[in-house]
């Protein structure tokens, strides 16, 4: 449903052959690779290197971006190099002997690389309709404009002032309204690196309390993942009365989190929370893609709330029930408002490490409620 652009590469190739010879060790003229040839296929940013030539022992191919060089060595050729930004860079391919021996083809390579906002999001995925049989389409925000409507509220700080430092789970994060843009027809919440408020990183926290709340239905929510160690995403709800109750007596519906990381960024959780004669109680699944990560493409992330069970879909298919007929799921059967945040470390996830990327974006194409 959303408008695709597509950012063009091209190749221009200004071809430079060379080679070093030297005697061998047994004195007499190493026999030096014939015939290098290249090939270089550009998506976006990457670029990938396939060189060729006879009498080669092994290859190596050195990227040159903006003065900083990157060699990559393999025995088949293939060599592969992302660049962070739009420009033409020089590529080197050497057709090796020894280490010293060998030919080399120099090839200049113009990449165009989108480093907006709505370039770092994908732009396919799962699609749900805008009518489904049997409901109404009672509220919905498609994010067309250019700010978050009336319908939602920032929530700040890192829970101090909510009487719950680090938001009851030790996280990281400081929220604030700046990390949240509404463009393109997404709503997209980032997580950063940097210093606010004695916090490392912020992100944003956006809530519809007071201005939005629903009881049973459908809920439809498009939205591609951020990824990572330490990064925790979410779209969930609580009760309306939370502020007279707390937690968990208000009752939690978590339609989908996700804590990242290498072996878990393919894998989502549906869960509800509540209050068992005075104690927290908790039943959830969890739903793992075949192939791919969440943050590959855009999914649908769905509860279907009745008066008798609540079901957790990812693209329309059914990985969560819970039967929320007896006497202490009461919380089930009132009203509840919405929550999208990207939460930074916690409990449950763990701090970021070496090998988290920042920044790390949540993009949500539409939510819809149908009764």
């Amino acid at each position: 449903m959303r408008k695709e652009t597509f950012f063009a590469a091209i190749i221009a190739v200004v071809t430079v052959f060379a080679s070093c010879d030297k005697e061998g060790e047994g004195g007499g003229d190493v026999e030096l690779p014939t015939n290098i040839a290249t090939s270089i296929t550009i998506t976006e940013g990457q670029v990938d290197v396939q060189v060729t030539a006879q009498n080669a022992n092994f290859y190596t191919v050195t990227f040159n971006e903006n003065g900083q060089e990157t060699t990559v060595e393999s025995t088949d050729g293939a060599a592969t190099y992302t660049f962070s930004n739009s420009g033409t860079y020089q590529v080197k391919s050497r057709a090796h002997v020894t280490h010293d021996d060998y030919i080399e083809k120099i090839d200049e390579v113009t990449v165009v690389v989108d480093n907006s906002v709505l370039g770092q999001i994908p732009t396919t995925g799962y699609e749900t309709p805008m009518t489904h049989p049997g409901y109404t389409l009672v509220w919905n925000d498609e994010f067309d404009g250019t700010s978050l409507s009336s319908d939602w509220v920032h929530e700040t700080g890192n829970g101090q002032a909510q009487g719950i430092p680090g938001w009851g789970n030790n996280e990281l994060q400081y929220y604030q309204d700046d990390n949240t843009e509404v463009v393109g027809g997404y709503c997209i919440i980032t997580a950063k690196q940097e210093s606010q408020s004695g916090f490392n990183y912020t992100s944003s926290r956006i809530k519809t309390q007071g201005m939005q709340s629903f009881q049973k239905g459908r809920i439809d929510i498009r939205a591609a993942l951020p990824q990572g160690k330490g990064i925790w995403p979410a779209l969930w709800m609580l009760g309306d009365n939370i502020s007279s109750v707390g937690w968990p007596a208000c009752g939690e519906i978590d339609i989908m989190e996700m804590i990242g990381g290498p072996g878990n960024d393919q894998t989502i959780y549906g869960t509800v929370h509540w209050s068992d004669q005075g104690s927290h109680a908790e039943y959830g699944n969890s739903s793992t893609l075949g192939s791919g990560i969440y943050a590959d493409e855009f999914h649908v992330f769905s509860i279907i709330w009745d008066d008798t069970q609540i079901r957790w879909l990812r693209d329309d298919v059914e990985f969560n029930v819970i039967n929320i007929t007896g006497s202490e799921l009461t919380e089930f059967h009132q009203n509840f408002f919405m929550i999208f945040n990207i939460a930074v470390g916690g409990n449950w996830p763990g701090s970021p490490d070496a090998s988290t990327q920042f920044p790390q974006r949540m993009a949500v194409d539409y939510v819809r409620v149908f009764q």
